[in-house]
């Protein structure tokens, strides 16, 4: 699986951002897709993820104005971004894993994409 992010960049602190991941090269459909960000100076952490299932989990500090979702006809997944904050500043990755037992998950990650948010 290849994943290109696009969408990030500068916006004031209240302001929205859409990031978006296209995903090439396999079956999107059966891949749990996923949003991870890391801070200067941070570990990476994951941001929200969405299963093939549709079920979605998001970290506590996105809840309420993230908004993570799919279209498996177009191999995209977004995230829609509102009421940013200062600390939802970092790099911004996308990540696609698949479980195929006996051989366990794998994982593919895109370049990232830089948001900057300015008070």
């Amino acid at each position: 699986v290849q994943l290109q992010a696009s969408g990030g960049g500068l916006v004031q602190a209240g302001g929205s951002l859409r990031l978006s991941c296209a995903a090439t090269g396999s079956i999107f459909s059966a891949y749990t897709m996923a949003w991870y960000r890391q801070g200067l100076g941070k570990q990476r952490e994951l941001v929200a993820d969405i299963t093939p299932g549709g079920t979605i989990n998001y970290d506590d500090s996105v809840k309420g104005r993230f908004t993570i979702s799919r279209d498996n006809a177009k191999n995209l997944v977004f995230l829609q971004m509102n009421s940013l904050k200062d600390e939802d500043t970092g790099v911004y990755y996308c990540n696609a894993a698949i479980t195929r037992p006996p051989y366990g998950t794998r994982t593919y990650w895109g370049q990232g994409t830089q948001v900057t948010v300015s008070s």
